[in-house]
């Protein structure tokens, strides 16, 4: 994770550093077309120059941004795997388990719905 290396060694929390990098390397090899970057000072995932799926810390928690789409899609399962969503983001505690099939699922529709986007942000 190269990419992300400078954003990650600011995390002063070894364990919230750790489970930051552990989520980021499973995209990176799950969805190996996407390109990592860092914009707004957080890692993101994109897919022909537009967003796919972004992450940041915060001392209770980690956020995972899939746009407003993406919320909107997974809402319920978001709730069912206990994470408290907003419009643009869902926040998982540090001591709760990452749903990767639910991330995966995510991640795999906002590649879909977005195929034909030609923008960075959904329009």
């Amino acid at each position: 994770m190269e990419d992300f290396s400078d954003y990650l060694s600011k995390i002063d929390n070894i364990e919230h550093r750790d489970r930051t990098e552990e989520v980021l390397n499973w995209v990176a090899k799950t969805f190996p077309n996407l390109k990592p970057r860092i914009a707004w000072n957080q890692p993101m995932f994109t897919d022909h120059e537009t967003f796919i799926i972004g992450f940041s810390v915060a001392k209770q928690h980690m956020s995972v941004a899939p746009e407003k789409a993406g919320i909107r899609q997974f809402s319920n399962k978001i709730v069912q795997a206990g994470y408290n969503p907003t419009k643009e983001i869902f926040r998982i505690q540090w001591n709760s388990p990452i749903d990767f099939a639910l991330l995966e699922k995510i991640i795999e529709f906002n590649i879909s719905d977005k195929a034909d986007c030609s923008t960075f942000w959904r329009k």
